[in-house]
Protein backbone atom coordinates (compact mmCIF):
# COMPACT_ATOMS: atom_id res chain seq x y z
CA UNK A 1 0.00 0.00 0.00
CA UNK A 2 1.26 3.54 -0.94
CA UNK A 3 1.62 6.03 1.85
CA UNK A 4 -1.19 8.12 1.05
CA UNK A 5 -3.21 4.68 0.69
CA UNK A 6 -1.58 3.94 4.23
CA UNK A 7 -2.94 7.67 5.42
CA UNK A 8 -6.28 7.20 3.81
CA UNK A 9 -7.13 3.56 5.55
CA UNK A 10 -5.67 5.54 8.72
CA UNK A 11 -8.25 8.10 8.49
CA UNK A 12 -11.39 6.49 7.80
CA UNK A 13 -10.75 4.10 10.93
CA UNK A 14 -9.97 6.93 13.22
CA UNK A 15 -13.35 8.68 12.02
CA UNK A 16 -15.41 5.75 11.57
CA UNK A 17 -14.62 4.72 15.04
CA UNK A 18 -14.55 8.16 16.35
CA UNK A 19 -17.62 8.96 15.23
CA UNK A 20 -19.62 6.10 16.70
CA UNK A 21 -18.04 6.25 19.85
CA UNK A 22 -19.50 9.86 20.62
CA UNK A 23 -22.34 9.47 18.91
CA UNK A 24 -23.29 6.41 20.88
CA UNK A 25 -23.02 3.50 18.55
CA UNK A 26 -20.59 2.04 20.83
CA UNK A 27 -20.85 2.37 24.30
CA UNK A 28 -18.32 2.72 27.20
CA UNK A 29 -16.33 -0.39 27.89
CA UNK A 30 -17.15 -2.00 25.11
CA UNK A 31 -14.34 -4.08 23.78
CA UNK A 32 -12.37 -3.20 20.12
CA UNK A 33 -10.98 -6.27 18.31
CA UNK A 34 -8.02 -5.48 16.68
CA UNK A 35 -8.67 -8.56 13.69
CA UNK A 36 -12.60 -7.85 13.93
CA UNK A 37 -11.55 -4.02 13.09
CA UNK A 38 -9.21 -5.28 10.29
CA UNK A 39 -11.67 -7.46 8.12
CA UNK A 40 -14.33 -4.47 8.97
CA UNK A 41 -12.38 -1.80 7.27
CA UNK A 42 -10.17 -3.44 5.08
CA UNK A 43 -7.06 -2.46 6.36
CA UNK A 44 -3.77 -3.46 7.98
CA UNK A 45 -3.31 -4.71 11.48
CA UNK A 46 -1.13 -1.20 11.67
CA UNK A 47 -3.57 1.07 10.18
CA UNK A 48 -6.01 -0.25 12.87
CA UNK A 49 -3.31 0.29 15.81
CA UNK A 50 -2.30 3.78 14.76
CA UNK A 51 -5.87 4.34 14.60
CA UNK A 52 -6.79 2.88 17.96
CA UNK A 53 -3.31 5.18 19.45
CA UNK A 54 -4.59 8.42 17.84
CA UNK A 55 -8.28 7.71 19.58
CA UNK A 56 -6.52 6.63 22.65
CA UNK A 57 -5.15 10.65 22.98
CA UNK A 58 -8.62 12.09 22.86
CA UNK A 59 -9.42 9.96 25.51
CA UNK A 60 -12.20 7.74 23.98
CA UNK A 61 -10.11 4.29 24.10
CA UNK A 62 -8.51 2.46 26.45
CA UNK A 63 -5.97 -0.81 26.78
CA UNK A 64 -5.35 -2.55 29.55
CA UNK A 65 -3.53 -6.16 30.03
CA UNK A 66 -4.41 -9.61 29.02
CA UNK A 67 -8.40 -7.38 28.05
CA UNK A 68 -6.60 -5.44 25.11
CA UNK A 69 -8.77 -1.71 23.71
CA UNK A 70 -12.01 -0.35 24.93
CA UNK A 71 -14.06 1.98 24.81
CA UNK A 72 -13.43 4.46 27.57
CA UNK A 73 -15.69 5.99 29.94
CA UNK A 74 -17.35 9.48 28.70
CA UNK A 75 -15.42 11.56 31.28
CA UNK A 76 -12.11 10.85 30.08
CA UNK A 77 -12.98 11.98 26.38
CA UNK A 78 -11.12 14.82 25.59
CA UNK A 79 -14.65 17.07 24.94
CA UNK A 80 -13.19 20.14 23.69
CA UNK A 81 -10.46 17.91 20.95
CA UNK A 82 -11.70 19.37 17.50
CA UNK A 83 -12.28 16.05 15.72
CA UNK A 84 -14.72 14.90 19.24
CA UNK A 85 -16.37 18.34 18.52
CA UNK A 86 -16.66 17.55 14.45
CA UNK A 87 -17.94 13.72 14.95
CA UNK A 88 -20.16 14.88 18.07
CA UNK A 89 -22.28 17.54 15.97
CA UNK A 90 -21.64 16.41 11.90
CA UNK A 91 -25.56 15.30 11.88
CA UNK A 92 -26.95 16.13 14.52
CA UNK A 93 -27.51 19.78 17.63
CA UNK A 94 -26.62 19.19 21.13
CA UNK A 95 -28.90 21.56 23.03
CA UNK A 96 -27.08 20.91 26.64
CA UNK A 97 -23.70 21.63 24.50
CA UNK A 98 -24.67 24.96 23.32
CA UNK A 99 -25.65 25.75 26.73
CA UNK A 100 -22.47 24.45 28.31
CA UNK A 101 -20.61 25.87 25.97
CA UNK A 102 -22.76 29.88 26.85
CA UNK A 103 -21.62 29.26 30.27
CA UNK A 104 -17.88 28.98 29.37
CA UNK A 105 -18.10 31.48 26.77
CA UNK A 106 -19.15 33.80 29.43
CA UNK A 107 -17.15 33.10 31.92
CA UNK A 108 -13.86 33.13 29.39
CA UNK A 109 -14.37 35.84 26.73
CA UNK A 110 -14.97 38.82 28.89
CA UNK A 111 -11.60 38.21 30.74
CA UNK A 112 -10.19 38.12 27.68
CA UNK A 113 -11.59 40.93 25.94
CA UNK A 114 -9.87 42.83 29.61
CA UNK A 115 -6.71 41.55 28.72
CA UNK A 116 -6.99 42.15 25.46
CA UNK A 117 -7.27 46.10 26.14
CA UNK A 118 -4.63 46.02 28.34
CA UNK A 119 -2.11 43.86 26.25
CA UNK A 120 -2.93 44.24 22.42
CA UNK A 121 -0.39 45.63 19.77
CA UNK A 122 -1.02 48.00 16.59
CA UNK A 123 -1.25 44.53 14.66
CA UNK A 124 -3.82 42.92 16.95
CA UNK A 125 -5.87 46.22 16.40
CA UNK A 126 -5.62 45.79 12.46
CA UNK A 127 -6.59 42.13 12.63
CA UNK A 128 -9.74 42.82 14.45
CA UNK A 129 -10.64 46.02 12.49
CA UNK A 130 -10.30 43.86 9.32
CA UNK A 131 -12.75 41.29 11.16
CA UNK A 132 -15.12 44.05 12.06
CA UNK A 133 -15.01 45.21 8.85
CA UNK A 134 -15.76 41.67 7.23
CA UNK A 135 -18.54 41.33 9.59
CA UNK A 136 -20.42 44.72 8.71
CA UNK A 137 -19.90 43.56 4.71
CA UNK A 138 -21.82 40.14 5.55
CA UNK A 139 -25.01 41.89 7.66
CA UNK A 140 -28.31 40.47 5.66
CA UNK A 141 -26.23 37.79 3.96
CA UNK A 142 -27.19 33.59 5.25
CA UNK A 143 -24.99 32.18 8.16
CA UNK A 144 -22.28 30.72 5.94
CA UNK A 145 -21.29 34.43 4.99
CA UNK A 146 -20.84 35.31 8.17
CA UNK A 147 -19.41 32.94 10.05
CA UNK A 148 -15.68 33.14 8.94
CA UNK A 149 -15.94 37.00 9.65
CA UNK A 150 -17.58 36.42 13.08
CA UNK A 151 -14.90 33.78 13.95
CA UNK A 152 -11.86 36.17 12.51
CA UNK A 153 -13.32 38.78 15.03
CA UNK A 154 -13.18 36.50 18.20
CA UNK A 155 -9.68 34.23 17.04
CA UNK A 156 -8.19 37.79 16.41
CA UNK A 157 -9.09 38.67 20.34
CA UNK A 158 -7.86 35.55 21.49
CA UNK A 159 -4.45 36.79 20.33
CA UNK A 160 -4.64 39.80 21.74
CA UNK A 161 -5.49 38.76 24.61
CA UNK A 162 -1.67 36.82 24.16
CA UNK A 163 -2.35 34.66 26.66
CA UNK A 164 -0.90 31.09 25.14
CA UNK A 165 -3.98 28.89 27.51
CA UNK A 166 -6.78 31.11 26.37
CA UNK A 167 -5.52 31.16 22.63
CA UNK A 168 -6.77 27.76 23.19
CA UNK A 169 -9.73 28.00 22.89
CA UNK A 170 -10.21 28.95 19.73
CA UNK A 171 -11.07 25.41 18.66
CA UNK A 172 -14.33 25.59 21.09
CA UNK A 173 -15.07 28.80 20.29
CA UNK A 174 -14.92 28.03 16.40
CA UNK A 175 -17.36 25.07 17.23
CA UNK A 176 -19.84 27.15 19.34
CA UNK A 177 -20.40 29.70 16.88
CA UNK A 178 -20.53 26.99 14.06
CA UNK A 179 -23.19 25.26 15.79
CA UNK A 180 -24.90 28.07 17.21
CA UNK A 181 -25.38 29.57 13.78
CA UNK A 182 -26.68 25.92 12.58
CA UNK A 183 -29.56 25.75 15.32
CA UNK A 184 -30.18 29.50 15.28
CA UNK A 185 -30.41 29.85 11.21
CA UNK A 186 -30.14 33.23 11.95
CA UNK A 187 -28.46 36.40 9.54
CA UNK A 188 -26.04 38.65 10.97
CA UNK A 189 -27.81 42.02 12.04
CA UNK A 190 -26.16 45.55 12.19
CA UNK A 191 -27.01 45.29 16.20
CA UNK A 192 -24.85 42.48 16.51
CA UNK A 193 -22.04 43.85 14.49
CA UNK A 194 -22.38 47.45 16.56
CA UNK A 195 -21.78 44.82 19.65
CA UNK A 196 -18.85 43.76 17.99
CA UNK A 197 -17.48 47.32 17.28
CA UNK A 198 -18.27 48.22 21.30
CA UNK A 199 -15.72 45.69 22.44
CA UNK A 200 -13.25 46.60 19.41
CA UNK A 201 -13.47 50.57 20.50
CA UNK A 202 -13.18 49.69 24.49
CA UNK A 203 -10.07 47.54 23.17
CA UNK A 204 -8.54 50.09 21.39
CA UNK A 205 -8.62 53.06 24.14
CA UNK A 206 -7.37 50.46 26.94
CA UNK A 207 -9.99 50.41 28.94
CA UNK A 208 -10.07 46.75 30.13
CA UNK A 209 -13.47 46.80 32.63
CA UNK A 210 -15.72 48.50 29.49
CA UNK A 211 -14.31 45.90 27.13
CA UNK A 212 -15.40 43.19 29.64
CA UNK A 213 -18.98 44.64 30.38
CA UNK A 214 -19.12 44.59 26.02
CA UNK A 215 -18.04 41.35 25.85
CA UNK A 216 -20.30 40.00 28.53
CA UNK A 217 -23.36 41.92 26.54
CA UNK A 218 -22.37 39.94 23.39
CA UNK A 219 -22.63 36.67 25.25
CA UNK A 220 -25.56 37.03 26.76
CA UNK A 221 -27.25 38.13 23.20
CA UNK A 222 -25.67 35.31 22.00
CA UNK A 223 -27.19 32.79 24.68
CA UNK A 224 -30.81 34.49 24.24
CA UNK A 225 -30.48 33.91 20.96
CA UNK A 226 -30.39 30.32 21.69
CA UNK A 227 -32.83 30.32 23.97
CA UNK A 228 -35.18 31.75 21.85
CA UNK A 229 -34.47 29.05 19.10
CA UNK A 230 -34.88 26.09 21.24
CA UNK A 231 -38.32 27.43 22.07
CA UNK A 232 -39.08 27.90 18.81
CA UNK A 233 -38.17 24.22 17.77
CA UNK A 234 -39.78 23.40 20.69
CA UNK A 235 -43.15 24.67 19.47
CA UNK A 236 -42.66 23.47 16.20
CA UNK A 237 -41.94 20.21 17.75
CA UNK A 238 -45.49 19.70 19.13
CA UNK A 239 -47.45 20.74 16.53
Amino acid sequence: MTEIGRAGAHDRVVSSLGTAIVNGDLSPDDDLDVPALQERFSVSRTAVREALRVLAAKGLVGARPRRGTFVAPREHWALLDADVLRWRFADRVDETFLDELGEVRLTVEPAVARMAALRRTDRDLADLEDALAAMRTAVGRPAVDHVEADLAFHHALLRAAHNELMAQMATTIEAGLRLRDQFVHATLTSESTDKHAEVLLSVRKQRPKAAETAMRALIERSIADVDLAKKVHGEQAGH
